[in-house]
């Protein structure tokens, strides 16, 4: 697994960002699409229909997206991770602390709340005290998954030793990698 000075061995083309509700890999895949004008692609917008309904366009819209010679998107959703593992040459890991990425999603939540914010497809964030009666909300979400990354992605290392794994510990590793290794690629 690479670090944030590790240099990569090519310029990417297609390119997973990993991490835990909160951890900031939208962000990062749209920093990265920018910097290497690679398409980003946002998976919440691909699957969240009107009304948090999963859209019937969903794994066609995936397919082709992995089908592309060129993209940036979030590894999420079941059906979409082992395709863009599948395809991707560089996985990006954004592994934050917990704590971090719990008051990111926190705060994120009640903004989004409080402003009533559009998301996908029109969705807004339900109201605040949904969180003690949906298990799917965003924060019990981001609670109960915390861990999965710490198993899924040695996974993908085992299955494809050949894909660059780059795991980001901190924010400063994020800017520092997107600094030193990424920009120059541009």
């Amino acid at each position: 697994m690479l670090t944030a000075t590790d240099p990569l061995p090519y310029r990417p083309r297609r390119v997973a960002v990993a991490g835990v509700s909160g951890s900031g890999k939208s962000t990062l895949a749209a920093r990265i699409g920018e910097l290497l004008g690679l398409p980003h692609t946002e998976m919440d917008g691909l699957h969240h229909g009107p009304g948090w309904t999963k859209r019937p366009e969903f794994e066609a819209d995936v397919d082709a997206v992995v089908a592309a010679d060129s993209w940036v998107c979030e590894w999420q959703y079941d059906y979409a991770r082992p395709l863009l593992t599948r395809h991707a040459d560089l996985m990006v890991w954004v592994d934050l602390p917990f704590p971090l990425t719990l008051s990111r999603v926190v705060r994120r939540t009640l903004r989004r709340r409080l402003r009533r914010e559009e998301l996908w497809n029109g969705n807004q964030e339900g109201p605040l005290w949904h969180f003690f009666t949906d298990d799917e909300h965003i924060v019990r979400w981001a609670i109960s998954t915390r861990n999965l990354y710490d198993e899924r992605v040695p996974v993908v290392a085992a299955e494809r030793p050949e894909l660059p794994i780059v795991r980001l510990r901190s924010t400063r590793d994020v800017d520092r990698w997107v600094h030193d290794v990424v920009e120059p690629l541009a």
